[in-house]
């Protein structure tokens, strides 16, 4: 069975010139899985197709999704491409790194997002949090901001540059060969019961530190690789101590 295709996903695109670009770009090198968070234009958006050039296809079986955790939703892995650092503890990669790490993950069956920022600004570090691990282009650090399209196009470079698929290797380094890693929606409810938990225990505080606090919390639990049997472990441990507090049907 072939491995599936990652899934470049385009965070809340402000042209759709660029989208068209991006997709030009994957088509180049057989990528053909898009997604798109919130385009400000909307979409579908003629100018898109206009700048595609033959890459309308691309364009056609994009998917539309409402926010970040819903276009990663089904990943079991991924990366967020940011030049900028983020005061966020993750793996950083190289575009060559990251994509020998991707091939050999594919190869194992995973399911893999590369997430693309908006031209103006970047990833927010709310997209940021809920990746596994960055990839960071070395460009001049005096001017290093990439165009949506060009980012698109190194990657995708990047990921056909590596050849056919290649045995994970890098996943058996890791000790992870084979392992049932968890879906990111199943991860993000994990963290949805457990900030639920935190709050109601008067953790976030005080209020203004709060929303970097969540920040944090959903950083740490995508930087985890977490499998399913840890997602199940940690539901039943939360399931237990909760349980046993005042009030929550303890004694």
């Amino acid at each position: 069975m072939e491995p599936v295709q990652p899934a470049f996903i385009l965070v809340r695109p402000q042209m759709g010139e660029n989208i068209g670009a991006a997709a030009r770009a994957m088509l180049n090198f057989g990528q053909e899985r898009m997604r798109l968070v919130s385009p400000r234009d909307g979409w579908p958006n003629p100018k898109a197709v206009a700048m595609a050039s033959g890459a309308g296809r691309v364009l056609d079986a994009a998917s539309l999704h409402d926010d970040v955790a819903g276009a990663i939703a089904d990943c079991h892995y991924v990366y967020a491409t940011t030049a900028r650092g983020r005061g966020l503890t993750k793996p950083v990669l190289s575009p060559e790194d990251a994509m020998a790490e991707a091939r050999a993950m594919m190869a194992a069956g995973k399911r893999v997002g590369l997430m693309f920022g908006p031209e103006r600004a970047g990833l927010e570090n709310e997209d940021v949090a809920l990746a596994n691990a960055i990839i960071t282009v070395p460009v001049n650090p005096e001017f290093p901001s990439l165009n949506l399209g060009q980012c698109v196009l190194l990657v995708a470079y990047e990921l056909a540059r590596q050849g056919a698929v290649s045995p994970p290797a890098e996943v058996r380094a890791r000790g992870m060969a084979g392992t049932d890693f968890a879906e990111n929606i199943e991860v993000e409810k994990l963290g949805d019961r457990f900030e639920a938990a935190l709050e109601e225990a008067g953790y976030f505080f005080p209020p203004e530190k709060a929303p970097g606090m969540r920040v944090s919390l959903r950083n740490m639990w995508a930087r985890l690789d977490l499998t399913r049997a840890d997602v199940q472990m940690l539901h039943g441990m939360l399931r237990q101590i909760l349980r046993r507090l005042p009030g929550q049907g303890g004694q």
